[in-house]
């Protein structure tokens, strides 16, 4: 398949090197220069971790959107959620409606709000979009023009809007291990992120803006009082996913699947022990800065569409509500603003039957 790779950060090399492997033609994308110039001078990307060590070629490195699409079978987005409307608009804007578009990651709304900006952008058809739950790697840059990938996932929930069967076709030739789930809802609301970051950035901000983020996330920072907090949050994500038809796994349970806490943890409960006990995240250090993307993303484009969507199921949500107004008071940054709202979504003013309409189709079975 020839697959557009849209992000050279370490999810998008990340794919870059496992779609390369696999025999796909790969081009790799990315708005800066400055992000692609060392794997341009490199020729490829450098690896190392759980898909051994290496070096792969993709077929084209280019910060030429247009040329990065050309002829291509599908374009997988593996950027930050807050890069979705934008290059949702740059797609929209160089006429690329007819390619199949797989979000890696989705997160929370994220083939929704993707959709609504390429419309509001193209003002005629968009493509056939889905998303992946979680992204399909744990992976870090540590070096230039190299990347280091201590995960892979075992599992991903895979699910379309209306109209996107091309994009499901494309994701399951990618990744394998996807599985597809009934709706969006499903997918965004299995968005765990939101429940491992906000907790944790909120309660060890002291320690991050000391320390610059010089301790283990998932070890040092997977504290007793932190899992409590994600514990209620992780609840209030069942219960909001519940009122939607969907009974989805708690977070231990959800990790386990993934691959992110080991296969031999018999009590996915004791959060504490099965994620400080995952190899894949033990080496992850704490955010360094409270503009880090774990603030960025994990608050206006995560704990901010869960709480739309908790309203419009009819589901209180008040950890999610306090964790992200003092996320605003502790960074000095209104993630209303420009974040994942209903408006964004497209989901302004439904009720529950409306939405589920809305993504699954007018004529489905509905919950």
């Amino acid at each position: 398949m020839r697959v557009a790779v849209i992000g050279a950060g370490a999810g998008g090399a990340a794919a870059a090197v496992e779609l390369t492997l696999a025999g796909h033609q790969v081009r790799l994308w990315n708005r800066s220069p400055d992000t692609l110039a060392p794997f341009m001078e490199r020729g490829g990307v450098d690896y190392e971790g759980v898909l051994g060590e290496g070096f792969v070629r993709p077929e084209r490195i280019t910060p030429n959107l247009v040329e990065a699409m050309r002829d291509a079978d599908a374009a997988l987005v593996c950027l930050p959620t807050i890069s979705h409307a934008p290059v949702a608009r740059a797609l929209a804007q160089a006429g690329l409606h007819h390619v199949p578009v797989v979000l890696n990651p989705g997160h929370t709304g994220g083939a929704l709000e993707f959709t609504t900006a390429f419309r509001a952008a193209s003002g005629g058809p968009v493509p056939a979009v889905a998303e992946f739950h979680t992204l399909s790697y744990i992976a870090r840059k540590y070096r230039p023009g190299s990347v280091t990938i201590s995960g892979k996932a075992r599992f991903l929930r895979l699910a379309a809007l209306p109209g996107g069967e091309a994009a499901v076709n494309a994701a399951q030739t990618l990744y394998p291990v996807s599985e597809r789930v009934p709706d969006v809802l499903n997918s965004s609301l299995a968005n765990l992120n939101m429940v491992l970051h906000a907790p944790g950035t909120i309660l060890g901000a002291a320690w991050i803006e000391a320390t610059r983020g010089d301790f283990t996330f998932y070890v040092q920072g997977m504290t007793p009082g932190v899992v409590r907090v994600m514990q209620a949050l992780d609840a209030e994500r069942l219960a909001v996913a519940r009122a939607f038809g969907h009974e989805l796994p708690a977070l231990g349970a959800e990790m386990q699947r993934y691959g992110t806490v080991e296969a031999s943890v018999t009590d996915t409960t004791d959060l504490v022990s099965a994620i400080s006990g995952g190899k894949a995240n033990q080496r992850i250090k704490a955010p360094d800065s409270l503009s880090h993307r774990y603030y960025l993303e994990d608050f206006g484009h995560g704990l901010l569409p869960f709480i739309e969507l908790a309203t419009i199921a009819g589901v209180p949500v008040p950890t999610a509500s306090s964790l992200l107004q003092l996320g605003i008071t502790l960074t000095g940054t209104n993630y209303r603003e420009g974040g994942r709202t209903a408006e964004a979504m497209g989901i302004a003013g439904m009720n529950c039957s409306a939405l589920l309409a809305h993504v699954r189709g007018p004529t489905s079975n509905r919950s």
